[in-house]
């Protein structure tokens, strides 16, 4: 490889039982790199406890940002699984940086190619769901021992045993007293006709903790019995260990790890009677009610994924109470509340506003208050020192790349010159090598630059003003 080159590096490690001086040995190994073969290092990247398996990150982002603005020739990391372990997303990082004329180097694999992506590709995909795998057959093993299999539920507490040999052991619980009362309440209370709403708002007028320290609310309660979550529906309760009811997945689209329920074939069930806090008749009356007000089948159960989820709107999760500040939800098919109040009990703001009426006075505000002078003219001296310092900075970029092509058809015209003049030709060969390969990467770094964007004017919201006066007044 030729010398000169500008390399961005990036490392990442994944997991916290590993640490940050894997990111310094990773970013170590690749100075070295960079300095063996004479390359500038422009930049660094990193992720911290970040999987490979997402693109949301924020050191990758970064690279990619830089990447589109070709801040630098070449990408340096320790091995292709550091940028990704998923195959769609590895393919997408070698696309982009190709398209711009970068190539990908790491110290494991040598340079990148899409023989690369196609088999390191396929292995991390492979390695991904090799490890998923013997995670759940450790966890299974703990199940199948009557052990958690990851979290705890309230009413109990999580014990934590030393070996002789001085390992810890983790995974058996016991009852918790004072939380096994609450436990039993709710269910009694429940069984006895009360809502799931008013029970939470009774224990958080009395300042009972919630099952993480917080407040109570009605879905921590009942929500979903198909799927065993909420107090109600959990099957400890009654001496059950129930483990698989759910497998979690990541939506590609953000990133984010949603559950779908699994075939009850496929869970796995062990009896453990000193965990019975609820006695059978008092959980049979809680079924029998749940049953008795469950709603009628919609006959929707071929849906489209995500079909039941509750319609979006145009201020959805952004609106917040005034006086708690928190959430805002619809309450009934036209209008808004604050949700704190109505499901948890710890807002005194009972007040309503109809949903059209908030979304037209948020329209308005942004179409008419926001051309007021003072608040246009605000804004725009933002919008333009913010859009004209991104543009000088790609302006800026390809400047230099024009300044150092001319640099190399210059330095090659001389050396040309030389062998005119009898130089021996094996003395600069080399050397017009290098500036040849250099100006054929230079042209193409030009040729994927978009064109540079003009500068906006900094008295935009004068002349916008002007204008739509004028217009105003035909």
């Amino acid at each position: 490889m030729t010398t000169g080159h500008r390399v961005a590096l990036y490392a990442r490690y994944s997991s916290d039982n590993q640490r940050d001086a894997s990111i310094e040995d990773q970013l170590r190994l690749c100075r070295e790199r960079a300095a063996r073969e004479g390359w500038e290092i422009i930049d660094s990247y990193s992720d911290r406890s970040v999987s490979g398996a997402s693109l949301i990150r924020p050191g990758v982002q970064a690279l990619l940002q830089d990447a589109r603005d070709i801040r630098f020739d070449i990408v340096l990391c320790e091995s292709l699984d550091r940028l990704s372990r998923d195959q769609e997303d590895i393919a997408g990082i070698y696309k982009r940086l190709s398209f711009a004329g970068l190539r990908i180097v790491t110290l494991a694999e040598g340079e990148i190619s899409e023989l690369h992506i196609g088999l390191k590709g396929t292995m991390g995909a492979l390695y991904l769901k090799d490890l998923a795998d013997k995670t759940r057959r450790g966890l299974r093993g703990r199940v199948e021992a009557g052990r958690s299999g990851g979290g705890n539920s309230y009413g109990y507490r999580v014990l934590r045993s030393q070996s002789p040999d001085g390992d810890v052991s983790t995974g058996a619980r016991e009852i918790d007293a004072t939380e096994a009362v609450i436990v039993r309440r709710v269910f009694s209370d429940y069984a006895d006709g009360q809502s799931p709403r008013a029970i939470a708002q009774a224990l958080n007028a009395e300042r009972v903790p919630g099952p993480r320290g917080g407040t109570w609310s009605a879905s921590s309660l009942h929500d979903n019995a198909a799927r065993g979550t909420g107090l109600l529906n959990n099957e400890l309760y009654i001496g059950k260990l129930v483990w698989n009811r759910l497998r979690y997945m990541k939506d590609p689209q953000t990133g984010r790890r949603v559950s779908r329920p699994n075939p009850e074939t496929d869970w796995v069930t062990k009896d453990v009677p000193e965990l019975r806090i609820i006695d059978q008749a008092l959980w049979n009356r809680v079924k029998a009610r749940q049953v008795e007000l469950a709603l009628p089948s919609r006959g929707n159960k071929g849906a489209a994924m995500g079909g039941r989820r509750r319609s979006r709107y145009l201020l959805s999760g952004l609106m917040r109470c005034g006086a708690c500040g928190g959430g805002m939800s619809v309450i009934s098919a036209t209008h808004v509340g604050c949700s704190a109040a109505r499901n948890k009990g710890t807002c005194t703001n009972r007040k309503t506003i109809a949903r059209r009426e908030v979304e037209e006075r948020v329209c308005t505000a942004l179409s008419q208050r926001l051309m007021e002078p003072e608040l246009f003219a605000v804004f725009c001296e933002e919008f333009v020192a913010e859009t004209n310092r991104l543009r000088a900075a790609q302006n800026g970029s390809k400047a230099t790349t024009q300044t150092e092509l001319a640099k190399v058809r210059r330095d090659l015209e001389r050396l040309v010159q030389a062998l005119l003049d009898g130089v021996p030709a094996a003395s600069v060969r080399e050397r017009m090598q290098q500036l040849e390969a250099r100006q054929v990467e230079l042209e193409r770094k030009l040729e994927a630059t978009p064109p540079a964007l003009p500068a906006l004017h900094p008295d935009m919201a004068k002349l916008y003003r002007e204008r739509w006066r004028g217009c105003s007044m035909r």
